[in-house]
């Protein structure tokens, strides 16, 4: 293998890239403009749900119910209506994801220790986000029946309010969020962008890259001359390595210093594992740019070999231990999985070799494997 060699062919690439503006983008803004727009735009965070009030009851404690949805940070109130049948068109528009209904006598059948049905509309068109705020209704619910009920057994005992409470709730429920505290959803998402980026971005620019030189001939030249497959495949994915190295250095300052993510690990475990997983991303390109002729061939098959997997099969939306058998398997045979542990377990819980060397190792030979078929599959031909 000759080292002066694979350092022409990576030269020549590397001035083919910066010669071509609109390849240049896609290599080093693209990237970066991705993480910014999924990481502003993509949150799993339910708050601020656009919510109206039908009170029929207008007494003290209705309104004091009322007050409990106004004053959370669960809810934007959008104001009161006198009739539910007001807000039908507030609710099929969107405008509103949740109305609630106090009944009349709502405050007269409390004291007189009747239950009082309070009625919830919630827009079901997004299952998560109305299961969740059916939560949020049951759980502000729930503290208004032991404060009522605490203090109509406190009045009727006469014992102390304290104690009332207490009786009431003998279970003390104490949660600590672990890894994640302030349990925000752009602390967990911006480390998965990184490898959801890296999973599309790579592969698509070294099929491109490779494919590029079929379509305009010049590859026939390489063919031509005594440049091994070796020198050739290297030489060609090493620049295309280096700007996805690069990419993970400016999307880790981005989910860090952007958007306030928590770097607990090692940086150096970090950064030898994306690494890895570039190398192992860029096989993929390699092996599409191999079984295609055409530059619109390898977008698509790099989309259909790389989106997927980098949205369903990776952890990034859907915990993989929640996958079905068949999609856990399919998950396991992909390298985005494994590069997930390693940035959550980087950016969060402060893993590092000891709990994630499997990973790489996993990356290692999935990186072995991509670039053994890739010389296999790829045959210099003299131009017909």
């Amino acid at each position: 293998m000759n080292f002066r060699r694979i350092a022409a062919v990576a030269s020549k690439e590397w001035r083919e890239i910066v010669r071509d503006r609109l390849f240049f983008a896609l290599a080093f803004v693209v990237p970066a403009a991705l993480t910014i727009l999924f990481g502003y735009g993509l949150s799993l965070d339910v708050e601020n749900i656009p919510m109206a009030l039908v009170d029929h009851d207008r007494t003290a404690l209705s309104r004091e119910y009322a007050n409990r949805f106004i004053g959370s940070r669960y809810f934007q109130f959008k104001g009161y209506a006198d009739d539910e049948r007001q807000l039908t068109n507030a609710l099929s528009d969107s405008k509103l994801r949740a109305v609630i209904v106090i009944p009349p006598h709502f405050q007269q059948n409390l004291l007189a220790g009747h239950p009082a049905e309070v009625q919830t509309l919630i827009d079901g068109t997004f299952p998560f986000r109305a299961l969740t705020t059916k939560g949020y209704v049951e759980a502000i619910n729930a503290s208004m029946n032991v404060d009522v009920v605490s203090d109509y057994l406190a009045r009727a005992a006469g014992i102390p309010l304290a104690r009332a409470r207490a009786m009431l709730q003998p279970v003390q429920l104490q949660v600590r969020y672990l890894y994640n505290q302030s349990v925000k959803s752009i602390w967990s998402l911006a480390p998965k962008l990184i490898m959801a980026i890296m999973m599309i971005s790579p592969p698509f620019l070294t099929a491109l890259g490779v494919v590029r030189e079929k379509e305009s001939g010049s590859i026939y030249n390489i063919y031509a001359s005594t440049v091994r497959r070796s020198e050739f495949l290297i030489g060609k994915l090493l620049p295309y390595v280096a700007i996805s190295t690069l990419n993970v250095g400016l999307l880790w300052a981005i989910a860090t210093l952007l958007f306030g993510a928590p770097f607990k690990g090692d940086f150096v475990f970090f950064a030898l594992a994306s690494i890895l997983y570039v190398t192992c991303t860029t096989g993929i390109g390699l092996l599409v740019s191999v079984a295609v002729r055409t530059q619109v061939a390898a977008m698509m098959g790099t989309a259909i070999l790389t989106v997927v997997p980098a949205v369903l099969y990776s952890g990034v939306l859907i915990p993989i231990s929640s996958l079905s058998e068949v999609a856990s398997l399919i998950a396991h045979l992909l390298p985005g999985m494994y590069y997930t542990d390693i940035v959550m377990g980087s950016f969060l819980k402060g893993v590092g070799w000891r709990g994630l060397w499997g990973n790489m190792v996993v990356l290692a030979l999935y990186a072995t494997t991509l670039f053994a078929l890739g010389y296999l599959l790829f045959h210099k031909r003299v131009k017909s």
